[in-house]
């Protein structure tokens, strides 16, 4: 197990880059904790894939260090970082057995066989192999091959990290439920550092201590499930992170006050100077309240989605959405109110600190 520290790290497929557009991964300066479990969540193309290849030694970074436990491995390759790396789509031997599939890597760095038993035997039951521990995985199913590459990427007690590319993509649904859960309780059980690429917010946000949110080959947001919902960093996490995402309403500013079109909304503080900056207000649809006084809304339609509606409004020319309780009534003329404990305000799409 390790910490990791990304000191200035850039990256870019190109040679001579001279402009931030032809960084693949913009500087990513961050520190990550030993035995932490972190997810790196963001949309294709954002440069997650590119971070967890430089961790593990595919790709050595055009600019800046990685250090595991402050040793500098910017260098070495992936077999001597002491990391265990589990791809998106399985990577097994055929002509070997489930057991042997596992025993693998541990046999190649020479431990004793009575011990490699006793590990595999462990993570077969982890991964609930054990009744086709001696079938050949030639012939199995993908998400049964997939379950193989998670083994082996367990099996191994000394590894620095466990990185996973997306490691559920080609898992059915119940079993990916499974798999997270089982994933979660072998972190907590055995403490290894653990790095998660995903695009899927319900993996990271239900996987990870710590989700590293992504976006334009940026670090943008580092933090717990709830700071992610409850204090975007910047404007994407919000829209990013949420089913509905946040509402984004331009504003202007009138000191502990924000103006949408004619209306003036209290802010919980002041916010400091934004000359020259688009402002924008960001409340979550949870934090939008619908009733007969406020602000009148035009509503557009109503999205029956089990214990919960989602109302989809217009207010001032701008799409808002909000989520009522299904029990909830909808008044005719109706019009909202915004929970000021919700309330957050960015300025060129990155939130700011708002006085008391």
């Amino acid at each position: 197990m390790a910490r990791i520290d990304l000191d200035h790290i850039r990256h870019a497929y190109m040679p001579n880059p001279a402009r931030d557009e032809d960084y693949a991964l913009r500087e990513v300066h961050h520190s990550w904790d030993d035995g932490g479990a972190y997810a790196l969540l963001g949309p294709s193309g954002c440069g997650k894939t590119t971070l967890l290849n430089i961790i593990s030694g595919l790709l050595t970074p055009s600019e800046g260090k990685i250090l595991f436990d402050g040793r500098d491995v910017t260098g070495l390759q992936p077999e001597e970082r002491n990391i265990a790396q589990v791809f998106q789509f399985p990577v097994v031997y055929d002509t070997m057995t489930v057991s042997d599939n596992l025993a693998f890597p541990l046999r190649n760095r020479g431990m004793a066989e009575a011990e490699v038993k006793k590990r595999v035997a462990e993570v077969l039951e982890m991964i609930d192999l054990g009744d086709i521990a001696h079938r050949k995985a030639r012939g199995l199913t993908a998400d049964l091959k997939q379950k193989i590459s998670l083994g082996r990427g367990l099996v191994r007690a000394d590894v620095n990290a466990i990185l996973f590319d997306e490691p559920l993509t080609v898992i059915d649904p119940h079993m990916k439920w499974q798999l997270r859960s089982q994933l979660k309780l072998l972190h907590r059980r055995f403490g290894h550092t653990m790095v998660y690429v995903t695009h899927d917010q319900t993996e990271a946000l239900t996987f990870a201590d710590k989700v590293v949110v992504m976006y334009g080959g940026e670090i943008v947001q580092i933090g717990t499930p709830q700071e992610l919902f409850e204090r975007p960093s910047h404007t994407f996490v919000g829209y990013f992170i949420g089913s509905p995402g946040m509402n984004v309403l331009p504003v202007t500013l009138e000191g502990a006050n924000a103006r949408l079109g004619q209306h003036s909304i209290v802010l919980p503080g002041a916010a400091g100077p934004t000359i020259g900056k688009r402002t924008e207000l960001g409340i979550r649809p949870e934090f939008v309240h619908l009733g007969r006084e406020g602000m009148p809304v035009t509503i557009d339609k109503i999205e029956d989605v089990g214990r919960q509606k989602i109302v989809r409004a217009a207010i001032e020319g701008h799409e808002l959405a909000i989520v009522l309780d299904e029990d909830s009534s909808v008044p005719a003329d109706p019009h909202v109110t915004f929970d000021p404990a919700g309330i957050n305000i960015y300025a060129d799409d990155w939130r700011m600190k708002l006085g008391g």
